[in-house]
């Protein structure tokens, strides 16, 4: 389009969304990937909850969480999700809504054991989104968890990551006396070519 340039301009969003989140990095003071994460119950009731992404890939989003928690059961049996980056320190957001897959393999162990010991027994520890005595009870689950699994945990078979392929992929930016700019990237499959289509503010 004649008028997708600056910050818009780019024939790849994932491309695109990758110079936002590194813009952001620089201006954001802390957790510049942070993503509010929706998804829906097996009633149709939306969820939303900020989670850490973890990498734009070539054709998709990635996120790493507990396979047992209420956001990970709530995307299994639905397998789609949808997302919103934020940034106030740019006035830009990206949202995203797509098809969800597992990522339990040689990815998601990598990934694991960057992280600092003490997030990797973590993982072991919580029995994330289900009832919990007390923090006392929780920190008793960790001294036992770094004891079992000593000083190189592998990663536990209910935790891994999800990559989100977007269907959608809508790029905001805040406009002078609230004319902001937005152009909506989508496909009904994911082999298909992207729409592009300039949004009202």
């Amino acid at each position: 389009m004649s008028d997708r340039d600056g910050i818009f301009a780019g024939a790849n969003p994932f491309v695109i969304a990758q110079e936002w989140l590194d813009a952001a990095a620089e201006s954001e003071p802390s957790d510049p990937n942070a993503i509010a994460l929706s998804s829906v119950d097996q009633n149709g009731m939306p969820n939303v909850r900020m989670v850490l992404l973890k990498d734009i890939e070539v054709d998709a989003f990635v996120f790493y969480t507990n396979y047992e928690s209420q956001k990970a059961q709530e995307i299994a049996q639905s397998g789609k999700a949808a997302f919103v980056l934020h940034w106030k320190s740019l006035a830009r957001q990206i949202r995203v809504r797509g098809l969800v897959s597992k990522e339990d393999g040689p990815i998601a162990d990598a990934y694991y054991k960057s992280r600092s010991l003490k997030s990797r027994v973590g993982a072991w520890a919580s029995q994330q989104s289900r009832p919990l005595a007390s923090r006392a009870a929780l920190m008793a689950e960790v001294a036992k968890v770094t004891i079992q699994k000593g000083a190189d945990p592998e990663r536990p078979p209910f935790w891994g990551g999800f990559r989100i392929v977007p269907l959608e992929i809508e790029f905001w930016s805040d406009g002078a006396f609230r004319l902001h700019d937005r152009f909506r990237w989508s496909r009904s499959e994911v082999d298909q070519d992207w729409e592009i289509t300039r949004l009202s503010p």
